[in-house]
């Protein structure tokens, strides 16, 4: 019998990618969607359900799979609001991470971003940062946190600053070596391609930084 995967943010950048991912995979045979809009795909093993994720705890009834993928976030410009960027940055993934325990999923996979610290005086990356804790506490059985660096690509909403910066990581991420790999940009896809391979080969790492996500999204491509 197949797998079924839960995907939220499958509207995003990354999710979008992750989905299309899941469809062609033969091992699945049901994803299940919660977002506020319809991805716009077909597929017979799409399962939409649009809800409002801000309050994701009411879906505990549907909220039922193999594995969960978290590609859920938003920015700054887009949400100047701190309270509701809260709610969504922390407070979605959290509530999936618990609904996860609570029906016993093993495996939880989600984005965070470098920089994340709970400690940190900055607002965003300490809002990452305790999302990773509250998630990690929850002790799913597989747990991956991925924190991709600026994430490259192409998207349909216009970001200034994502472009300005994307512009300028293309000419600096050969200057990356060494330890420093970690900052150069990353392709969405590659984010995509290795929460798949975490949800089906885990490894012992809960952490996973940018440089990994490409090390371990290149080997498989290179299989």
């Amino acid at each position: 019998m197949g797998k079924t995967a839960i995907l939220l943010g499958a509207t995003g950048l990354t999710g979008g990618f992750l989905l299309e991912k899941l469809i062609a995979d033969n091992s699945y045979t049901k994803i299940k969607l919660f977002s506020r809009s319809s991805v716009e795909k077909t597929s017979d093993k799409i399962e939409e359900h649009l809800v409002d994720l801000l309050k994701l705890a009411d879906q505990k009834v549907e909220f039922i799979a193999d594995e969960i993928y978290c590609c859920i976030g938003t920015t700054a410009s887009k949400t100047k609001d701190k309270n509701l960027y809260k709610a969504i940055d922390y407070g979605i993934p959290v509530a999936a991470a618990k609904l996860a325990k609570q029906h016993g999923i093993a495996t939880f996979i989600v984005m965070s971003s470098m920089g994340a610290d709970a400690s940190s005086t900055v607002f965003y990356n300490r809002t990452k940062g305790e999302m990773e804790r509250d998630v990690l506490q929850q002790n799913i059985q597989n747990t991956f946190v991925l924190r991709p660096s600026l994430i490259g690509g192409r998207r349909d909403e216009f970001r200034l600053g994502e472009r300005i910066g994307v512009t300028l990581m293309k000419l600096l991420n050969p200057l990356f070596v060494g330890s420093l790999k970690k900052y150069r940009m990353i392709h969405p896809e590659k984010i995509a391609t290795c929460m798949k391979i975490l949800a089906n080969k885990p490894i012992h790492e809960s952490i996973i930084s940018s440089d990994k996500i490409i090390t371990i999204a290149n080997f498989k491509e290179n299989e």
